[in-house]
């Protein structure tokens, strides 16, 4: 039995504890790092480790490292993923991979270089009713796909704001960055990559709160031909409401909902249907409201299948890449057109 791996964590804000957790159960935790002391001195003091407030000390201390995984805020991940790679470290990266097309590239050309592996993190790929969804089309059972409709109905009050680099346009970058990434990453991995799209946004309930859009309603033409809507706002009064995808083919039609798509709400299929579902994880619960479902105990595992045992990556950098280059343009027809 090999070694375990040994991980280093960028960024102890909330969704850290949650990697930190999976890194404990899948290898060791030898080091954390955050500008706020009191944050990166409490995760250490919990996992046991080394904290410290400066990436390039981190990777400078001699601690044995051989993943960082980046936690920091958005506008952060390329410079810390592209300093840990040029460090000689494999890195795993939150969603998005950044919040510019140029930087995924420039983090990309950074592992390629290093001869080191970025991981993107694409956690509802794993959720039983899109793994099932995504087998049944590359086995053609839908046959040619015509349109999808993505909907994301949820709720961001000021209080997830408050306090925070959320919001900003430089740290946050956007709605569809911050919530609504691994809704995109889907449109690519199930239909595929994006020809087009004319977007209309709007920001109506946090106009002195956020930096951007709350609100935005987009037509994708897809390079296969497909046809595709998305409408999402964090407007929904009180609670999420709805993140859906629902796909129309050539022999069937097939809506995987519920608030984080985690159900199969609707299947009608020529000749097949879709049964025995295993139970999926639970959304990640962070008290005021809930985010996507809780997958990154699969992307930890998939990191040590990758590196101890050759396995086959469950998301790769370039993946990462296409999520934001479909966002970003979006946000460039958004910027057309308003």
């Amino acid at each position: 039995m090999k070694d375990k791996i040994n991980f280093a964590l960028v960024g102890c804000g909330r969704i850290a504890q949650r990697h930190a957790e999976h890194i404990y159960n899948n290898g060791l935790l030898t080091a954390v790092c955050d500008v706020d002391c009191e944050k990166a001195n409490a995760l250490a003091e919990r996992y046991g480790c080394q904290a410290f407030y400066d990436i390039q000390a981190m990777l400078a201390s001699g601690v044995l490292i051989d993943v960082v995984s980046v936690c920091s805020p958005n506008g952060l991940h390329a410079s810390h993923a592209i300093t840990a790679l040029n460090a000689g470290k494999h890195v795993l990266c939150e969603k998005p991979l950044a919040i510019d097309v140029n930087d995924c590239g420039e983090m990309i050309k950074a592992a390629e270089k290093n001869n080191k592996r970025l991981f993107a993190i694409k956690q509802n790929r794993f959720n039983p009713p899109v793994a099932a969804v995504k087998e049944l089309i590359e086995q053609g059972k839908l046959g040619k796909i015509y349109s999808v409709q993505l909907t994301c109905f949820w709720n961001r009050n000021p209080d997830y704001y408050a306090n925070s680099w959320k919001g900003t346009k430089d740290l946050d970058g956007g709605t569809l960055y911050t919530q609504f990434s691994h809704f995109i990453d889907l449109l690519y991995w199930i239909v595929g990559d994006v020809r087009r799209a004319y977007a209309l946004t709007g920001n109506f309930a946090h106009k002195d709160i956020i930096e951007f859009e709350d609100t935005g309603v987009v037509a994708l033409e897809f390079y296969n031909g497909a046809l595709g809507t998305i409408n999402y706002t964090v407007n929904s009064y009180g609670k999420n409401m709805e993140g859906s995808l629902t796909i129309f083919g050539e022999k069937g039609t097939v809506k995987i909902g519920g608030q984080y798509l985690n159900e199969l709400e609707y299947q009608n299929i020529e000749g097949y249907k879709i049964e025995n579902l295993p139970e999926g994880n639970k959304a990640n619960n962070y008290g005021t409201y809930q985010g996507s479902m809780s997958n990154h105990d699969k992307v930890y595992e998939n990191i040590v299948d990758v590196l101890s045992n050759g396995g086959s990556i469950s998301a790769n950098a370039f993946e990462g890449l296409k999520t934001v280059e479909i966002i970003d343009k979006i946000y460039q027809s958004a910027s057309r057109i308003n």
